[in-house]
Protein backbone atom coordinates (compact mmCIF):
# COMPACT_ATOMS: atom_id res chain seq x y z
CA UNK A 1 0.00 0.00 0.00
CA UNK A 2 2.89 2.60 -0.10
CA UNK A 3 1.74 3.57 -4.11
CA UNK A 4 0.42 6.42 -4.81
CA UNK A 5 -3.71 6.46 -5.46
CA UNK A 6 -6.11 8.52 -7.55
CA UNK A 7 -9.71 7.87 -7.99
CA UNK A 8 -10.38 6.79 -11.60
CA UNK A 9 -13.88 8.49 -11.89
CA UNK A 10 -13.99 11.32 -10.08
CA UNK A 11 -10.80 11.99 -10.78
CA UNK A 12 -9.19 14.63 -8.48
CA UNK A 13 -8.97 12.72 -5.30
CA UNK A 14 -5.81 11.31 -4.49
CA UNK A 15 -5.81 11.56 -0.49
CA UNK A 16 -8.56 10.60 0.88
CA UNK A 17 -9.89 6.89 0.41
CA UNK A 18 -11.37 3.58 2.74
CA UNK A 19 -9.86 0.42 2.77
CA UNK A 20 -12.30 -2.59 3.05
CA UNK A 21 -11.39 -5.58 4.14
CA UNK A 22 -13.09 -8.59 3.01
CA UNK A 23 -13.22 -11.38 5.16
CA UNK A 24 -15.51 -14.36 3.48
CA UNK A 25 -17.63 -16.38 4.98
CA UNK A 26 -18.35 -19.97 3.31
CA UNK A 27 -21.85 -21.03 4.19
CA UNK A 28 -24.55 -23.30 3.04
CA UNK A 29 -28.42 -21.34 3.59
CA UNK A 30 -31.97 -22.78 3.67
CA UNK A 31 -33.39 -22.11 0.39
CA UNK A 32 -36.38 -21.25 2.46
CA UNK A 33 -35.91 -19.28 4.96
CA UNK A 34 -32.43 -18.18 4.42
CA UNK A 35 -31.03 -19.14 7.71
CA UNK A 36 -27.31 -20.44 7.98
CA UNK A 37 -28.01 -24.31 8.04
CA UNK A 38 -23.98 -25.46 7.53
CA UNK A 39 -20.62 -22.78 8.19
CA UNK A 40 -17.06 -24.24 6.19
CA UNK A 41 -13.89 -23.48 6.82
CA UNK A 42 -11.16 -23.69 3.95
CA UNK A 43 -10.33 -27.49 5.59
CA UNK A 44 -13.80 -28.48 5.00
CA UNK A 45 -15.41 -27.42 1.79
CA UNK A 46 -18.10 -29.90 0.84
CA UNK A 47 -17.30 -30.75 -3.07
CA UNK A 48 -19.77 -28.34 -4.75
CA UNK A 49 -18.82 -25.26 -3.12
CA UNK A 50 -16.01 -23.32 -4.45
CA UNK A 51 -13.74 -20.85 -1.81
CA UNK A 52 -13.64 -17.64 -2.32
CA UNK A 53 -10.48 -16.61 -4.20
CA UNK A 54 -11.32 -12.58 -4.92
CA UNK A 55 -9.17 -9.60 -3.38
CA UNK A 56 -8.37 -9.51 0.11
CA UNK A 57 -9.76 -5.81 0.50
CA UNK A 58 -11.02 -3.61 -1.90
CA UNK A 59 -10.77 0.24 -1.87
CA UNK A 60 -13.69 3.34 -1.47
CA UNK A 61 -12.50 6.78 -2.86
CA UNK A 62 -13.96 9.02 0.06
CA UNK A 63 -14.64 11.57 -2.34
CA UNK A 64 -17.17 10.28 -4.66
CA UNK A 65 -17.66 6.63 -3.42
CA UNK A 66 -16.30 4.22 -6.58
CA UNK A 67 -15.33 0.86 -4.67
CA UNK A 68 -13.36 -0.91 -6.69
CA UNK A 69 -10.03 -3.25 -6.71
CA UNK A 70 -6.79 -1.53 -5.46
CA UNK A 71 -4.80 -2.02 -8.38
CA UNK A 72 -7.51 0.13 -10.11
CA UNK A 73 -6.79 3.17 -7.85
CA UNK A 74 -2.90 2.38 -7.83
CA UNK A 75 -2.91 2.31 -12.00
CA UNK A 76 -4.01 5.60 -12.29
CA UNK A 77 -2.17 7.15 -9.39
CA UNK A 78 1.06 5.93 -11.45
CA UNK A 79 -0.63 7.90 -14.69
CA UNK A 80 -1.21 11.17 -12.86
Amino acid sequence: MSTPYACPNCRTNRSRFNIIRQVPQSVKLDPQTGNIVEEYTEDNLSPFHIGYNGPDSRIQCAACGLVDEEKTFAKFGEMR
